[in-house]
């Protein structure tokens, strides 16, 4: 009778042993679908959304349209909260012309395409690579753009699966910013630059996850994106959340009635992603009031 609680703890042992292994394989195998962790989330084609967060925004969009007058087709928007892993889209793969934001393609391919270390960037192509992603440069865009060569750019894009014309598109980068020039219209809406929520929901979660050329790149990207000695564009987003104590990493865009905004977005007690495409002459103020009430949504 001595041994019986020996006994009994190595059984219990091997049970917990074998119980810690069960759960890491599956969650090897299930680590998008089943979210096991930030680090293993993915945003597929097949990625849920979460109900509640969904219908939330699906109510919040449509108050939103009818202040301002706007059609289901003139606004597309979609929210991650990196905290919960809760996702929330409208029309995520409809691709929009995607006016500046398509510039995140063209800072993903420099880095992909420059294999030397990121921290030897030199401090001239920093800023100017955070004038064209802060300050929406078209000349900045031009520049790095014809450096690289836009097919080397859009296969970048489409090594990472940010282009899939079997999905409704993606972001595309198919002219040099700025007036005339070589133009390459994208295979499903014929756009020079064009993007769906989906897709730029997709590239700041791998950005947040280190996950975009390498951990070390994607923190060169992060800094290019903040570039502090840079204001923001107080429009949008940003004036939205101004006084609000959050920090914002975004690239905005605007051209005609297209105005679009997306952002990481990082408060206390909240992280998340915010993309909105919209194309009316009130697609500002809908961004403003959007970002407003979502902020909202993510301190609960």
């Amino acid at each position: 009778m001595r041994n019986e609680p020996s006994n009994w703890f190595k059984i219990a042992a091997q049970v917990f042993v074998l119980l810690g292994v069960l759960w890491l394989a599956g969650c090897a195998r299930l680590a998008g679908s089943m979210k096991c962790g930030f680090e293993g989330y993915e945003l597929s084609y097949n990625t849920a959304a979460e109900p509640v967060l969904q219908a939330r925004l699906e109510a919040l969009d449509a108050r939103l349209r009818e202040k301002y007058g706007m059609k289901p087709e003139e606004a597309a928007v979609g929210v991650l909260d990196l905290k919960r892993l809760h996702l929330a889209m409208i029309h995520p793969d409809r691709i929009e012309y995607a006016a500046s934001v398509a510039k995140i393609g063209i800072l993903l391919a420099y880095f992909e395409l420059h294999p030397e270390p990121p921290r030897n960037l030199d401090a001239q192509a920093k800023h100017e690579l955070g004038l064209m992603i802060k300050a929406s440069s078209n000349e900045m865009a031009a520049k790095y753009s014809r450096e690289m060569g836009l097919k080397e750019i859009q296969h970048v894009l489409e090594e990472y699966r940010f282009y899939d014309k079997a999905h409704g598109g993606g972001i595309w980068v198919g002219k040099h910013y700025g007036a005339g020039g070589e133009r390459i219209g994208d295979p499903v809406g014929d756009h020079s630059h064009a993007a769906t929520v989906r897709q730029l929901l997709r590239f700041y979660l791998l950005l947040e996850q280190g996950k975009l050329v390498s951990p070390e790149a994607s923190k060169a990207m992060k800094e290019i994106f903040a570039s502090p000695d840079i204001p923001h564009d107080n429009i949008k987003f940003v004036k939205a959340l101004e006084g609000r104590d959050v920090q914002i990493l975004r690239k905005w865009g605007s051209w005609e009635n297209w105005f679009h905004d997306t952002a990481i977005v990082t408060g206390p007690g909240r992280r998340y992603i915010l993309v909105a495409l919209t194309n009316h002459p009130k697609g500002d103020e809908y961004l403003e009031d959007l970002a407003r009430a979502v902020d909202g949504l993510m301190e609960d």
